[in-house]
């Protein structure tokens, strides 16, 4: 969400930042709406200034006359109607307010959609088999690590079971990942996967200012909290589909000092996505799922462009040095305008070789949303000179599965149908070094 008075003064960007993003959204009449909120502003403190004049000279049993009271009761229908007018014009004016976008940085690519991103940087080769290569699923099935039929069968549609060496290979992706991270001055944090609504709001996972069931791919819990007096609350839960929301949301309503910036948090949490809006893709195996594991980076700098920017690219390092620990190749996108979501300022996805689909397959996301979030979720700090402003905020993926096991399993095979386990993970497993037939 951006200030109204930046909207006013950055019309003609925000024009063009809406049309290049697809985001339909009339700021023309964003602006007619905040001329009428005013108003009905300035009227409302006008009414209720006289209505406290009447209610004063009410209170006097000299003053107190049937003409006074007719005034009173003509002015709290006034005020009622007005708060209703108030109410409708506000609604409206938050609706249009939570759609308009952050101005993309000006080397983002402009493009319709993802077929118009930009590949910025390629480490590693694609290894060339003297074998026909198996697909993960193959290799799944023939080492006992992958159950898909009996996870459709409890979990439903895209369940599926991790079993064997599969599980303590994704469990050490995300150890390695978190004592990288440690070690970089990250504080670890395993945070709530069921949180309110405001902070799916506040993050920007709802299109819009409430959550639709038809667009926003985000499991809803139906149930209401049984309090501590045994009173039922009845409030909207949401599970997240990262750990993004629940870190960023972490100081919400809070003003930060300065000093403390910038913050660093990696979080390792569950994570779970409807993916309503992938129907027909991936409809087989593990690639796409809706629950998963992953670690991810969040930090909260200074209003700074240049520092967040820096930043930023620091948190896509640490991605790229994940992917060459474990000897994956893989390469760099710039997302161009089209394939962006409407808070992003900067957006970069990194992509792990998949040699089953013969190309790359997204293993993170990587963005920074300047203070589109901090706006929306009320994280501010004070500054030397006593100033209050919104943090930047920006997020990565470190490590997130199953998608990292599948590149490890196909980049890793064997003629024999084995697979060699990287060598980063083999404290996880006991110093194994091959994955082979259990027949």
């Amino acid at each position: 969400m951006l200030d109204i008075n930046y909207i006013k003064e950055n019309l003609k960007d925000l024009k063009k930042a809406a049309k290049n993003k697809k985001i339909e959204v009339d700021l023309d009449k964003l602006l007619k709406l905040d001329e009428k909120r005013r108003k009905l502003i300035q009227e409302m403190d006008l009414l209720r200034s006289k209505r406290n004049e009447n209610a004063d000279l009410l209170k006097d049993p000299k003053k107190r006359t049937d003409k006074l009271i007719a005034e009173g009761r003509s002015l709290k229908d006034k005020v009622t109607a007005l708060e209703k007018e108030q109410q409708a014009v506000l609604a409206e004016y938050e609706e249009l307010m939570v759609k308009v976008p952050t101005i993309p940085s000006a080397d983002t690519p402009i493009g319709k959609d993802e077929s118009e991103n930009k590949e910025v940087y390629k480490w590693g080769e694609p290894k060339k088999f003297d074998f026909m290569p198996k697909s993960y699923m193959e290799l799944a099935e023939s080492l006992d690590l992958v159950d898909i039929e009996r996870g459709a069968k409890v979990g439903g549609y895209r369940g599926y079971y991790l079993k064997n060496e599969a599980v303590m290979m994704q469990m050490g992706l995300m150890m390695h990942a978190l004592t990288k991270l440690i070690a970089k001055g990250f504080v670890p944090i395993i945070p709530p996967t069921l949180v309110k609504e405001f902070v799916l709001f506040g993050s920007g996972y709802f299109a819009g200012r409430n959550y639709n069931q038809d667009i926003d791919e985000i499991y809803k819990i139906a149930n209401d909290d049984k309090l501590a007096d045994g009173s039922l609350k009845k409030e909207n839960k949401f599970l997240v589909g990262t750990a993004e929301p629940s870190l960023l949301s972490y100081y919400a309503d809070e003003i930060l000092d300065e000093k403390q910036l910038p913050i660093k948090f990696v979080g390792f949490s569950q994570c779970y996505r409807s993916e309503i809006g992938s129907y027909g893709k991936d409809t087989k195996g593990i690639y796409r799922v809706h629950e998963f594991m992953k670690v991810e980076q969040v930090c909260f700098t200074k209003a700074d462009i240049k520092e967040s920017d820096k930043m930023h690219q620091e948190m896509i390092k640490i991605s790229q040095e994940l992917h060459q620990d474990l000897n994956v190749p893989y390469r760099l996108l710039q997302i161009c305008t089209g394939d962006m979501s409407a808070g992003k300022y900067k957006m970069f996805d990194i992509e792990a070789w998949m040699p089953s689909r013969s190309s790359y397959g997204e293993t993170g996301s990587a963005s920074n949303f300047l203070d589109w979030q901090s706006r929306r979720l009320n994280v501010r700090y004070r500054d030397s000179k006593g100033d209050k402003n919104y943090v930047h905020m920006i997020n990565n993926t470190a490590i997130a599965s199953p998608r990292f096991l599948i590149s490890l399993l196909e980049n890793y095979q064997n003629a024999d149908g084995s697979v060699t386990i990287p060598e980063v993970l083999r404290p996880y497993l006991g110093n194994q070094e091959k994955i082979s037939s259990k027949k």
